[in-house]
Order: C-alpha cells, then structure tokens, then sequence
C-alpha cells in the first residue's frame, strides 16, 4: 500500500505552541509536577479534615461547567490526535507508530500533546469536588492523577514513542467520562449502563497499555531502533498494570458484588424529600 500525507490541516491557534520552548520548559521543570503532587496530597486529605467538621457543597452547576469544559477539551483532543495515530498504523504499522516520536514534529499532533500534559494539573481539581461535596475519596481516583501527571512529564521529557498511543487513548476515554459526569451534574437521568461502559473502556485502556509496553520492550530487545528506555518501560507497565488491577477491583465491588445498600432512616427519608423539592 502506497504511503500518503497525513491531512490534517492546523488552525491558527495549533501553531501558537512551540514544541521545542515547551519541552525545554518541561525538562527544566520537571519536578513542577512532582511539587504539584505534593501540594494535591496535602490539599485533598487537609480538605477532608476540614470538611469533616463542614456540611457538605452542592456545586452541582460548578461541576457541570468543569466536568463540561473538560469534556470539550477532551473531544477535541480526540478528534484532533486519533487521525494521526490510524494514519500511521494503516501506512506505516505498529512499530512506527510505537517507537518513533514523529507525531511531535506535526502542528496539530504537537500541540495537543502539549496540552495534554499541562491538563494533568488542571485536572487535579477534579478532587476538589468531591473533597467539598464530602463524597467518598477512594485510593484509585488520587493515585491515578499523581502518577498520570508524574509519568506524562517524565516521558514528554523523553519524547517517547509510545507516547502517542497513551495520550490518544486518555483523551478518548476522558471524552466519556467528563461528558456523562457533566450530564450527571446538570441532573440528567443517564443510564446506569453508562458507568459500566466507562469503567470498562477504561480496563480496556489499561490492558492495551500493557500490551504496547510488552510490544516496545520486545521490540528494544530484538535490537531495533525504540525511542524509548528500558527504565521509562518498566514504570509505564508497573503504572499501567496497577491502575488495571485497581479498576479491576472497583468494576468488581461497584458492579458485580456491591454492597448493601442501608435502609434509611425516616428523617434521612424526609430530608432526601425535601431536597428534591429544593
């Protein structure tokens, strides 16, 4: 099959973001998100304490307006990230599209990499929240975004490969994801189906990333040329493969052996009454 260019034509605004000033800026900064992490941490569960002692936020339009322009976003970043990844596969195959970092010398593809590891902080303020809203703060939902944000600089520093593949699949999953969490905001009656459906696209991810890790490691070892490290392999896989048992093990208990629901007491009943009036 003859190769062809890939069309995909930049906006204006595509070619605002340098690639080279940005990731300088990455590699200088680096521990920027290491700090962020730290200060999330201290946030979230200093948050908790002090709600503890607070009645809980509603923030329903607040979260809509969040969980919506995320969504946006991460339409967008789909729309405008997939056609290079499916361009490359179809003309080019698996191991171009694993093992060299093209997509960054691409307007388009560029820039939307480059947003795409700057959300990883704007999306910490998902927490915020559910610490306000005094919902329960699970292990998966802070480790997630730490690491995300961490392992999305360390490998842009790197430039790597896979990288494309990654970013391509967050911003798919996370078009779902914000979009039903916006809807659920501003009071639609979404199907419960639709947070299976999400929780297993994001298994699916997960095993999809520990399969391009398997394939680049194999790939590296056959001695081929990988733009990727051996060391930046084994922390995605360990990342990849934690996040699966943990997502594994929520799809177990919320779907499948959840547990039973308390029977609320006739004053929560009014009170669950009241509100809906409100």
């Amino acid at each position: 099959m003859a190769e062809q260019q890939l069309n995909l034509t930049a906006y204006e605004f595509e070619k605002s973001i340098d690639s080279d000033t940005l990731l300088n800026f990455v590699r200088d900064n680096f521990m920027l998100s290491v700090w962020s992490s730290l200060v999330y941490v201290v946030v979230i569960f200093g948050g908790q304490w002090i709600m503890d002692r607070q009645d809980r936020f509603g923030l329903s339009s607040a979260l809509a307006f969040w969980s919506g322009m995320l969504a946006v976003f991460s339409v967008m970043g789909t729309v405008r990230m997939w056609p290079e990844l499916l361009h490359v596969l179809k003309f080019q195959g698996v191991y171009k599209s694993t093992c060299y970092c093209d997509y960054m010398e691409h307007s388009v593809t560029s820039f939307w990499t480059g947003l795409f590891i700057l959300s990883k902080i704007i999306e910490l303020g998902d927490t915020v929240f559910i610490v306000l809203r005094k919902q329960p703060l699970i292990f998966l939902h802070w480790y997630h975004h730490i690491t995300v944000l961490i392992y999305s600089w360390y490998s842009f520093a790197q430039q790597t490969g896979n990288g494309r593949w990654f970013i391509c699949m967050n911003y798919a999953v996370h078009a779902v994801m914000y979009s039903y969490y916006a809807l659920r905001a501003l009071k639609f009656k979404v199907p419960n189906q639709v947070r299976i459906v999400i929780t297993l696209l994001q298994l699916m991810q997960m095993v999809v990333g520990c399969c391009v890790n398997f394939y680049v490691y194999n790939v590296k070892n056959s001695g081929r040329f990988c733009a990727i490290t051996y060391e930046n392999i084994g922390y995605s896989f360990l990342m990849y493969f934690s996040y699966f048992v943990l997502f594994a093990k929520f799809f177990y208990d919320a779907y499948i052996n959840p547990p039973p629901r308390p029977v609320p007491s006739i004053a929560e009943e009014k009170m669950r009454i009241k509100s809906k009036k409100l």
